[in-house]
C-alpha cells in the first residue's frame, strides 16, 4: 500500500493524495442512509493525463477506483464499497469552451453546475442549461451520468439527453472520445449520425470509465420567468391535468408536490407550472393558453389556481431550489432521502396513496415530488422522508419505508433512478435475460479487471 501511495504522489503530487483517517472518514460516506466504507486513498487529479495514469496504476495493481463528483447522490454510488482509490474530480473544473452560435459548452469532468451557471450569467446571458435542483456543487458529469433531471427536462428530456459529446478514461487507461468530437473539433452531437456510444457510459454509475470532459447543449435564456400553482384535492385528477398542460407546449417546467406540513399544503396536490418569455405579451399568451386548457377542472370545481405570494414565488423561481434542504430539517437532525423511480404519469394516484400509507405505517414525515419528463412521457416520483441522524430507530424506519416504496414502484412498472446497490440487484433480477447478458458483456469487455466502482452494476 505504501508503494501505491508513493506512485499516486508521483502522479498528482503529495499535496493531492491522502490516506489520513479523518479525510478517509468523509470520503467513505454520503449524505444518505447507505452504510459507509472507507477508501484506502483519495487522489485529486488535475489533468486527463493524471486520471489516465492513476487508472493505469489501478489496472496493473488490481486496485478499485471510484470516480466522485460532489458525492451528492444520496444512494451510496460514490461509497468505495471495496476500498481502493477515490478519484475526487473537483480540481478538473474548467469551462473549456462555449459555442454561443451552436449553443453548446465543453466542461471538465469536475465542473460544478453552479460554476457553469455563474459563468453563463456573466459572459453569455442569453444562454442557459438544464439546472438540476441538487446543490450547486453537484458536478455536471455526475448529473448526466446518473440521468439527472433539471429545469428544462419537461421540454427536452433527461439531462443526459442534452449531452453533445464525452471524453472518457476507460478502465484500461485508454482515452476515448464519444460523438462528433471523435473526428471533428466540434462537439455538436454525442451520437447521430454515428452510432451513439454514449450509452456505454451514461447510466453506468461510473463502472465503465471516468468522464473527464462533457459537451452539453445550451438553450435560449428568455428575459422573464413566471410561476403559477394549480391545486386539486384529488390525486386522481393529476394525470389529466398534466396531459392538458403538456398539450399546450407552453411551459418551461412542471413539478408536482404534496406534503402535510405546513398545514397550508395539507390534503392538496400542487402542480407548479413555470413559464418563460421575452415580452409581457409572450408570457401572458402562454399563461392564458394553460389557464384555458384547465377550464374544465375549474368549472367542475375539481381544482383551481392558488395565489402565490412574493416570498413563495421567489423561492419557487430559485435555481436550484432550496426546498429539499429545508425539508431535510423538518424532523431536525438533517436527514433526508428518497426513492425516485421513473414511472408513467398515469401512476401518480397510486404513488401518492402509497406514500401516504408508508408515512402512516412507519410514522414518518414525508414529501411527495414529481417532475414531468418530456411532454408527459414519464415522471420522476420521489417518495421522500426526513429523519434525525441521531435517531437510529427512525433511520431504520426510513430504510424500511424506502424499500417498500421501491418494491411498489417496480411492481407498478417503474424503473429505479440512481438505484442503490440493493435496487440494482432487484432490477437485474427482474430484467429481460437477454438485456442482462448484454449488460454483462459490455461491463466485462470495458472493465476486464473489475476495478471501476466495484459493487455497482455487478451483473451476475
Amino acid at each position: 500500500m505504501e508503494d501505491i501511495k508513493r506512485r499516486l504522489c508521483d502522479i498528482v503530487g503529495e499535496r493531492f493524495v491522502s490516506d489520513r483517517a479523518e479525510e478517509l472518514f468523509f470520503y467513505g460516506r454520503d449524505p444518505g442512509l447507505m452504510p459507509p466504507h472507507s477508501p484506502d486513498f483519495v487522489a485529486l487529479p488535475g489533468t486527463v493525463e493524471e486520471v489516465r495514469e492513476i487508472v493505469k496504476l489501478a489496472f496493473r495493481e488490481g486496485v478499485p477506483v471510484v470516480p466522485m463528483g460532489a458525492g451528492m447522490t444520496l444512494t451510496g454510488l460514490c461509497i468505495p464499497r471495496k476500498g481502493g482509490i477515490v478519484l475526487d474530480m473537483k480540481r478538473m473544473n474548467r469551462i473549456l469552451e462555449v459555442n454561443d452560435r451552436a449553443r453548446y459548452t465543453i466542461v471538465e469532468g469536475g465542473t460544478p453546475t453552479g460554476a457553469l451557471k455563474a459563468y453563463l450569467d456573466a459572459h453569455h446571458p442569453r444562454l442557459r442549461f438544464s439546472i438540476p435542483d441538487s446543490p450547486a456543487a453537484t458536478t455536471i458529469a455526475a448529473n448526466v451520468m446518473i440521468h439527472g433531471q433539471g429545469r428544462l427536462t419537461q421540454q427536452y428530456g433527461f439531462n443526459s439527453d442534452m449531452v453533445t459529446g464525452l471524453e472518457v478514461v476507460l478502465p484500461t487507461g485508454d482515452v476515448a472520445r464519444i460523438g462528433s468530437c471523435s473526428l471533428s473539433p466540434d462537439w455538436f452531437s454525442k451520437g447521430a449520425p454515428l452510432p451513439d456510444l454514449s450509452g456505454l457510459f451514461l447510466g453506468w454509475l461510473g463502472t465503465t470509465g471516468v468522464i473527464t470532459k462533457v459537451g452539453l447543449k445550451l438553450y435560449p435564456r428568455k428575459k422573464m420567468r413566471e410561476v403559477e400553482i394549480f391545486i386539486t384535492d384529488s390525486p386522481d385528477f393529476i394525470p389529466d391535468i398534466i396531459y392538458e398542460i403538456t398539450h399546450t407546449e407552453m411551459t418551461e417546467d412542471i413539478n408536482i408536490f404534496a406534503q402535510p406540513l405546513p398545514l397550508i399544503f395539507k390534503d392538496n396536490h400542487h402542480v407548479v407550472v413555470y413559464f418563460t418569455g421575452d415580452t409581457d405579451e409572450e408570457l401572458e399568451f402562454k399563461k392564458k393558453s394553460v389557464f384555458h386548457a384547465l377550464d374544465r377542472f375549474i368549472k367542475n370545481k375539481d381544482g383551481g389556481f392558488m395565489t402565490v405570494g412574493p416570498g413563495m414565488k421567489q423561492s419557487l423561481l430559485d435555481m436550484p431550489q432550496r426546498s429539499a434542504s429545508t425539508f431535510a430539517d423538518v424532523t431536525k437532525g438533517g436527514g433526508f432521502e428518497y426513492s425516485g423511480p421513473i414511472i408513467l404519469v398515469e401512476k401518480y394516484p397510486q404513488c401518492s396513496r402509497k406514500l401516504d400509507e408508508l408515512a402512516e405505517k412507519y410514522d414518518l414525515k414525508y414529501h411527495a415530488t414529481a417532475r414531468i419528463i418530456g411532454r408527459g412521457h414519464a415522471m420522476m416520483f420521489a417518495f421522500s422522508f426526513t429523519f434525525n441522524r441521531a435517531d437510529e430507530d427512525m433511520m431504520d424506519r426510513v430504510r424500511a419505508a424506502l424499500r417498500e416504496a421501491s418494491e411498489f414502484a417496480l411492481s407498478a412498472g417503474g424503473v429505479f433512478w440512481k438505484p442503490t446497490v440493493d435496487e440494482q440487484r432487484r432490477l437485474l433480477q427482474a430484467m429481460d435475460p437477454v438485456t442482462r447478458r448484454l449488460m454483462q458483456m459490455i461491463k466485462r469487455n470495458l472493465d476486464p479487471s473489475g476495478i471501476m466502482n466495484p459493487g455497482n452494476w455487478e451483473v451476475p
